[in-house]
């Protein structure tokens, strides 16, 4: 099917090999020239929205500056995206790199990592998407119902800090989350999906991209490289200065931004321990980041909300 519609709409013909994702499905080809591409199908009605707001945000991020990100190819038609039959797609180019959870995380990378993010962030304010308000999982508005979940935790330690962590979001943070700057987001620059290249860091997968809060870009690939329990933010402190020295943050940001990474570490924890359970058979890829946000929750559980706010000034 996939060869068919690669012809068909984009009149290509290349060897497909299909990639790990939980809801579309994403398949590599490779021309016969050598190049490759991402070809992203899906049957799933909501899919159409998803692929909407994806290649618009991607094409227009085109020429913009301190970042790469996947370009969109049209279709023979000139469309953004195909639809036929239930059936929806696009082609994008590839970036080719090492993404980021493969790299050494020096305090160097971290900082080009947080800059490239913040000049994401700009450029993203400046879109206009269509589907921007879909529903999406990984929204923020969602976090509040997420401890529904939490009989899919692990008893321990780790579902007291999830706990503790959630219930800190809906008494302190959420009530002034409107307060802060919202645009349209990436909504989930992971190490999976920050890409270091020899022409800096690029972003992909662009599916959870929606409207939300603009520091939750920060404040979810702060929270993915939370590791050295000797630093007060476990060396995010690098990643949050890059980004900082770019678009600085608020006063009630900088309040804000720990118990935003601590709540998105939870929600991370909580939503894919639930899918684990829905789909045991994609469980080791559904949950490819949860050791790492577990980790990281523990670095930063013991933060009370001056201390972070404390830590945050310090690393800006």
């Amino acid at each position: 099917m996939s060869a068919a519609l690669l012809k068909r709409h984009y009149g290509l013909t290349g060897s497909i090999a299909t990639l790990s994702s939980e809801v579309e499905r994403t398949a590599e080809i490779t021309l016969s020239a050598g190049r490759r591409l991402i070809l992203k199908t899906s049957t799933r009605p909501e899919a159409f929205d998803s692929f909407r707001f994806q290649t618009a945000a991607m094409a227009a991020l085109q020429g913009a500056a301190g970042f790469g990100a996947p370009q969109v190819l049209r279709t023979i038609s000139g469309a953004l995206m195909f639809e036929e039959e239930g059936v929806c797609g696009y082609l994008q180019t590839r970036i080719e790199g090492m993404p980021l959870h493969q790299a050494m995380p020096s305090p160097d990378l971290l900082f080009r990592t947080g800059s490239a993010l913040a000049r994401l962030d700009l450029a993203l304010a400046q879109v206009d998407a269509p589907a921007a308000h879909r529903p999406v999982l990984w929204h923020i508005g969602c976090w509040s119902q997420l401890m529904e979940l939490e009989q899919y935790l692990p008893s321990g330690s780790i579902a007291d800090s999830v706990r503790a962590a959630m219930a800190d979001y809906v008494a302190f943070i959420e009530p002034q989350i409107a307060d802060v700057a919202w645009q349209v987001t990436h909504n989930d620059p992971s190490p999976h999906n920050m890409m270091v290249t020899d022409q800096g860091v690029g972003f992909i997968d662009f599916g959870d991209g929606c409207w939300s809060p603009r520091i939750q870009d920060l404040a979810i690939a702060a929270s993915h490289v939370v590791s050295d329990p000797a630093l007060p933010l476990g060396g995010a402190e690098h990643l949050i200065a890059g980004y900082s020295s770019v678009i600085p943050l608020s006063t009630l940001e900088a309040r804000l931004l720990v118990g935003l990474m601590r709540a998105r570490q939870a929600a991370l924890i909580l939503v894919n321990y639930w899918r684990s359970h829905l789909f045991p058979a994609d469980a080791q890829y559904i949950r490819k980041n949860v050791a790492r946000a577990e980790h990281g929750l523990s670095i930063l559980a013991p933060l009370d909300g001056s201390a972070g706010e404390a830590a945050v000034v310090a690393a800006i």
